[in-house]
């Protein structure tokens, strides 16, 4: 799909409940081999003044606002763009009645995703973010902030191309957005230790119409 060189020798399973630190795949340029490749990063990027790689845990996500002068993120958008394939990404969205309720959020067609990220990498350790921006249509009904999601026409661009932020960072058209499916599932997916199909499986819910509560952060995807 990315035409990339697979470095990961097979390494990839399938994983329904991906949490910050835990091993995602992504797709690369590299020196060595002077293509693309498929590897696997620690989500969560350790900037490279970081001295603990702990603090990966706290940069699962680069706002796409400032992603481009940060100290922690700038450095990456430069030189080390990715794109980090999913098939979907899990939000919680706080009920006017109290409780949440989760969605997952998904291309009707059942096709993968393509999340803009930065990668980072300090000895053998890649580490890597998603690029989020500001939500829009439907999906702001249930976080007021989405990845950055890129079609495949952008892939090329997004891995080789100038760090112009007004070109790289522009919202998914309409049609793109309008392609996803927000569906609300079942509360199993708040725990990381379970994983599996089931945790994807549609539940009887409604997204509240007119809701302005705020959502806690992107967890999972």
């Amino acid at each position: 799909m990315f035409d990339a060189f697979d470095e990961t020798e097979d390494g990839l399973v399938a994983d329904y409940n991906i949490a910050p630190t835990d091993p995602v795949p992504i797709v690369r340029m590299s020196r060595d081999v002077t293509s693309r490749v498929l590897a696997v990063a620690r989500w969560g990027l350790v900037p490279h003044w970081a001295r603990d790689p702990r603090a990966g845990a706290r940069m699962i996500n680069a706002r796409a606002e400032s992603v481009a002068t940060s100290t922690a993120f700038a450095p990456s958008f430069a030189r080390r763009r990715c794109l980090i394939p999913a098939d979907g990404w899990y939000e919680w969205l706080r009920l006017p009645t109290g409780g949440k309720q989760a969605y997952y959020l998904t291309p009707e067609d059942g096709g993968v995703l393509a999340f803009a990220g930065l990668w980072a990498s300090a000895g053998d350790l890649i580490t890597c973010s998603i690029v989020t921006v500001t939500a829009v249509r439907e999906l702001a009904a249930v976080h007021h902030r989405m990845p950055l999601f890129l079609p495949p026409r952008r892939w090329e661009q997004w891995l080789t191309g100038d760090p112009d932020p007004d070109t790289l960072l522009a919202t998914p058209d309409d049609t793109f957005v309008a392609s996803m499916e927000i569906r609300p599932v079942g509360p199993a997916i708040g725990d990381v230790r379970n994983d599996g199909a089931h945790l994807v499986m549609r539940v009887d819910a409604s997204l509240p119409v007119g809701n302005d509560a705020e959502s806690p952060q992107q967890m999972l995807f």
